[in-house]
């Protein structure tokens, strides 16, 4: 049995291999939707809107970047900024109709590899993974 040094070695290993494919599948799926970008429109869309500074300080972003982000989505016309109807000098960020279209289809698309990827494993097994992966998500 491996020794704890050898086990987070190798899920250190794991989980780089696992980021860098997630970010080609996301570009395969839509070239101009990074994984970063796709992950701004998730939060906003289960937000139903935030501020761009909601989005740096949830993701632990430079508010820089973030704007970056949102304002090559914005060109892409998935979001859109409108006002605040509490405080007119806010401006929310909101996926725009064709946003959210776009992102049920990469949804849709991630949903079909993970099911094709993970079609040979038992729920016993798939219930065991999706908890460690809420546990390690929760620890951060």
């Amino acid at each position: 049995m491996p020794d704890r040094t050898d086990s987070l070695e190798t899920i250190q290993r794991e989980l780089t291999k696992f980021a860098r494919r997630a970010r080609a599948t996301a570009a395969r799926m839509h070239p101009e939707l990074s994984l970063v970008s796709y992950t701004l429109l998730t939060h906003l869309q289960d937000q139903q809107g935030c501020r761009a500074t909601d989005l740096a300080a949830h993701y632990l972003l430079d508010k820089s970047t973030v704007s970056r982000q949102v304002a090559a989505l914005e060109q892409l016309g998935l979001v859109e900024r409108r006002v605040d109807p509490e405080d007119q000098r806010v401006q929310v960020l909101h996926l725009t109709e064709h946003g959210t279209r776009t992102l049920e289809q990469v949804t849709a698309s991630r949903r079909t590899a993970f099911q094709q990827r993970l079609a040979d494993w038992d729920e016993e097994d798939l219930a065991r993974f999706a908890a460690y992966l809420l546990r390690y998500n929760a620890s951060a």
